[in-house]
């Protein structure tokens, strides 16, 4: 028995998700008969497994790359001397490389181990991240940040697409919301660490700025987190998931029922040669770069809120230390309504409504700001709320939405790069339009961020009614002709059969 099922992990091992595909949903051959039992078995087992690690990673990754605004108003920019616009340069600088490696590192995880690729390229930029805490000028910060930036650019990307090989559809906004949900907590838990090392100013004749950092215990410093950012991804590298069809933590049944369901989810959609038909495909395919501006618009917000939070607490009068402090509910409430949004928009199998929601709430909050001299200090940090809430009751959605709507690994792989890779200019526009000389009614950046919610209001809209569009075409055959191309057995989601989500 031991020997047979080793025959099966082999053959297994040499297939692919979509590989299976065609056989299962080929009309000249019966559905896969998929026992209920052991399916939700299966799925227990895959939620034990796929996301709580890389949720745990993620929350670290994202300490890293935001703890930064704790530690301004920590003394970290008395310290190196930053003046004028010098802390918005050590925020920008770090999406140069971090936009630009998404793509091709997501090529490269479809050619390796995902355990191997994400485990290393955390080790990188842990080892950047303790040089962070040790330089003395703001060129050394900068150039650690450049290197934090190039090393996370494959992390976020390649999760994402790892997570969304092993679920269905529908199943996939609350797994993801889960994982993301590592990036709205470590909000709240910067503020948790950095207040408890506030008065770890002058230790080791470092500034408490120095201490602040990424520990998930009792202690969050820019050296140690380095270190523990590196610990963490060498011992993950055995608790990350590789693809499925080569999962080592399933037994060959459990492999070849996860491939049959995703088949059945997936249709005829497959991807599996990256020639210049296929680049040519996923490169002109409209929705990645309507995919693009949805992320666009509302990361900014993300990205605007984790850096300048605890600065806008502080200016709204409150003392750095209480304004790490009043961060940390801000954030826990945000990560409750991603969550909740999840469950919803997985039961009720609609997307766009939910993105629309996301985006009223933060409206709200950005109107509050934007008329704050004639309200309270309360309701201005109360608006705080509807805009961190409001960007991740959407921001989550909008990644899977456009998962939902590529068909294929290669597909899947270059377009989720893209549109969080490209989408991160948000996150070069969040670093330039909070000016210091604004503090602290901050007009051109609450009136850009407030714009670029609307953009992807609009983006989602086009999304929206693109997609019914092609599926009644789709309906009709008018995308038939397809089956006689050349390629028909690399169409992704052009394939007739594939119908879109929204």
């Amino acid at each position: 028995m031991d020997h047979e099922e080793e025959i099966a992990g082999e053959k297994l091992k040499q297939l692919h998700v979509e590989d299976v595909t065609v056989q299962t949903n080929s009309p000249s051959i019966p559905s896969h008969t998929i026992d209920p039992i052991a399916e939700k078995k299966l799925l227990r087992k895959l939620d034990l497994r796929v996301v709580p690690v890389l949720w745990f990673l993620y929350m670290l990754a994202f300490l890293d790359r935001t703890n930064i605004g704790n530690a301004k108003i920590q003394g970290m920019t008395e310290d190196l001397h930053m003046q004028g616009n010098d802390y918005n340069v050590a925020l920008f600088i770090f999406f140069i490389p971090y936009i630009l490696f998404e793509v091709p590192s997501n090529i490269i995880i479809k050619r390796v181990r995902p355990s191997t690729w994400l485990s290393g390229i955390m080790v990188l930029w842990g080892i950047a991240t303790i040089g962070q805490g040790l330089v003395r000028t703001k060129g050394g910060l900068v150039a650690m940040r450049f290197l934090i930036g190039l090393f996370e650019a494959g992390f976020f990307p390649g999760c994402t697409y790892l997570i969304s090989m092993y679920y269905k559809r529908y199943e996939l906004q609350w797994r993801f919301n889960v994982f993301f949900s590592g990036s709205i907590l470590a909000g709240a838990f910067s503020g948790l660490l950095a207040y408890a090392i506030s008065n770890m100013a002058g230790t080791a004749g470092y500034g408490g700025w120095r201490w602040e950092c990424d520990c998930l215990a009792a202690f969050d410093i820019f050296i140690i987190e380095g270190i523990f950012t590196t610990v963490a991804a060498v011992c993950c590298r055995w608790l990350i998931v590789d693809w499925p069809e080569t999962a080592r933590f399933l037994n060959a049944e459990e492999r070849a029922l996860l491939v049959a369901r995703l088949a059945v989810d997936v249709g005829d959609a497959k991807m599996n040669r990256l020639d210049k038909t296929a680049a040519k495909r996923i490169f002109s395919d409209w929705k990645i770069y309507c995919g693009i501006l949805m992320y666009l618009g509302i990361v900014n917000t993300g990205y605007a809120t984790s850096f300048f939070t605890p600065t806008i607490l502080t200016q709204l009068g409150y003392t750095s230390v209480r304004a790490q402090v009043l961060s940390i509910p801000i954030f826990v409430v945000a990560a409750v309504m991603a969550l909740i949004t999840a469950v919803f928009t997985d039961r009720l199998r609609h997307r766009f409504s939910f993105c629309i929601l996301g985006i009223l709430v933060a409206t709200t909050g950005y109107v509050i700001l934007l008329c704050q001299s004639s309200v309270t200090v309360g309701v201005r940090y109360t608006a705080i709320f509807f805009i961190v809430s409001g960007g991740y009751m959407c921001q989550p959605v909008t990644i899977a939405w456009i998962n939902n709507n590529m068909g294929g690994h290669y597909k899947r792989a270059v377009s989720s790069a893209m549109m969080i890779g490209f989408g991160n200019c948000g996150g070069l526009i969040a670093s330039n339009i909070f000016i210091t000389n604004q503090a602290p009614g901050y007009k051109v950046g609450y009136g850009v961020s407030l714009a670029l919610v609307w953009m992807t209001a609009l983006a989602c809209v086009v999304l929206l009614l693109g997609v019914r569009v092609e599926n009644k075409r789709r309906q009709r055959g008018q995308r038939d002709w397809r089956l006689e191309t050349e390629d028909a057995d690399n169409l992704g989601d052009d394939h007739p059969h594939f119908r879109f989500t929204y």
